[in-house]
C-alpha cells in the first residue's frame, strides 16, 4: 500500500487529496481540499497551497483529472484558463510517476471501483450494473462531460470522449425555439449549451423572452437555488427542460456507445437526484423509436459517491501502476 495525490480539476474548482492504493485499487481517499480556480494563477500554485495546507511533504505520485481532452503537448482546459504542459508536469509538482485522464474518464474509472453502495437507482431495471459490455457515464457540471466504460472479463477499459459537444438535438416545437434562439448568440449550439450549470442561465433567459417577461436573474447560483426550490416559475420551467434534455442526451449516448448501463455523474448529477426521477428524464431516455423496448431494459444510476472525480483520478493511476 502506498500514498498518492488525487486531484480534479474541473471548469471552477480543484479538488486535492491524498489517496492510498493497493493491488491496482483505491483502498482509501483522503479528506478532499477544494481550491477556486480562479483564485490561483495555475495547478502548480494550486498544488503547493494544498501541500501547506497539510503541512507535510506530498507524495511523489499522482493521479490528475483535468476537464479537457488528454492529447498535445498543451493542455488548455475547457472552461477553465490554466494551461497544462503534460512534459514538464513532473518536474513542477516534483512527481517521479503521474497519470492524466479527462476528468470523465476519471469518473468512469470511479463507476469501475467504487462500490454498488455507491449507485442510487434512477430508472429502467432495478439492478447492479453490467459486468461485462459497455456502461456510458455522462453528466452535467461546469459543462456536460462524457465517457464510456467497457468491461471485460476480470478487466475494464475507459474511452474518454468530448460527446457533451454533440450537437443539441430540439425534439418538440419548444425546443425547437429555443435552439433557433441560441443560434443568435452561439455560431453552433452543442449539448453542453443546454444541459451543464451556464446551460440553465441560457433556457432561463430564453423562456422568459418567449414568454415576454423580465430576466430577474442573472446569478447562475441564486439561478439554480431558485429552480430547485421552486420559488421562480420561469427558473422551474428552465429546469423540467434542462431535465427532458439530459435525458434525451444520455439515452442518445448510450445508443451511439452500444452501451448496457447508464451512469449520471458531474457536479449537477448528485443534486439533481432527489428531481430526475420525478422529472421526464426517463420518458425521454426512452423514447428512440425503434430502439424503446430496448432502452427500458437498460439500468441508469446516479454515482453518489461523494468525489467521484478524486476517486476516479486515484484509481486511474492505481489500474496503470498496480
Amino acid at each position: 500500500m502506498r500514498e498518492i495525490v488525487a486531484v480534479d480539476i474541473g471548469g471552477t474548482h480543484a479538488r486535492f487529496a491524498i489517496a492510498t492504493i493497493e493491488d491496482g485499487k483505491v483502498a482509501t481517499l483522503g479528506e478532499a481540499t477544494t481550491l477556486k480556480c480562479a483564485d490561483h494563477g495555475s495547478l502548480a500554485l494550486a498544488w503547493e497551497t494544498f501541500g501547506r495546507s497539510l503541512n507535510r511533504t506530498l507524495p511523489r505520485e499522482a493521479g490528475i483529472a483535468v476537464a479537457c481532452p488528454v492529447s498535445g503537448e498543451i493542455l488548455k482546459l475547457t472552461n477553465n484558463p490554466w494551461i497544462i504542459q503534460p512534459s514538464q508536469l513532473g518536474a513542477r509538482l516534483h512527481l517521479d510517476n503521474f497519470v492524466l485522464v479527462n476528468d470523465f474518464g476519471a469518473v468512469a474509472h470511479a463507476v469501475a471501483q467504487v462500490d454498488s453502495s455507491h449507485m442510487r437507482h434512477l430508472c429502467g431495471p432495478d439492478i447492479d450494473l453490467p459486468t461485462e459490455g459497455a456502461i456510458t457515464i455522462v453528466g452535467p457540471g461546469t459543462g456536460l462531460g462524457a465517457a464510456c466504460l467497457l468491461r471485460r472479463k476480470d478487466r475494464y477499459f475507459v474511452m474518454e470522449t468530448e460527446g457533451g459537444h454533440l450537437d443539441y438535438p430540439p425534439l418538440d416545437e419548444l425546443e425547437d425555439k429555443i435552439l433557433s434562439a441560441l443560434r443568435l448568440r452561439f455560431r453552433r449550439v452543442s449539448a453542453e449549451r443546454i444541459v451543464s450549470g451556464p446551460g440553465l442561465t441560457n433556457l432561463y433567459e430564453v423562456i422568459a423572452e418567449m414568454q415576454g417577461w423580465p430576466i430577474t436573474l442573472r446569478d447562475n447560483r441564486t439561478l439554480w437555488k431558485n429552480a430547485l426550490d421552486g420559488s421562480d416559475t420561469v427558473a422551474v420551467a428552465a429546469l423540467e427542460r434542462f431535465c427532458l434534455s439530459l435525458g434525451a442526451i444520455s439515452g442518445d449516448l448510450a445508443l451511439a456507445h452500444g452501451a448496457r448501463g447508464v451512469v449520471i455523474g458531474g457536479g449537477l448529477g448528485l443534486r439533481l437526484a432527489d428531481g430526475l426521477g420525478h422529472s421526464g428524464f426517463a420518458e425521454r431516455f426512452v423514447a428512440k423509436g425503434r430502439f424503446e423496448a430496448m432502452m427500458t431494459e437498460m439500468p441508469v444510476k446516479i454515482i453518489t459517491h461523494p468525489q467521484p472525480g478524486l476517486f476516479g483520478a486515484a484509481a486511474a493511476y492505481a489500474e496503470a501502476h498496480p
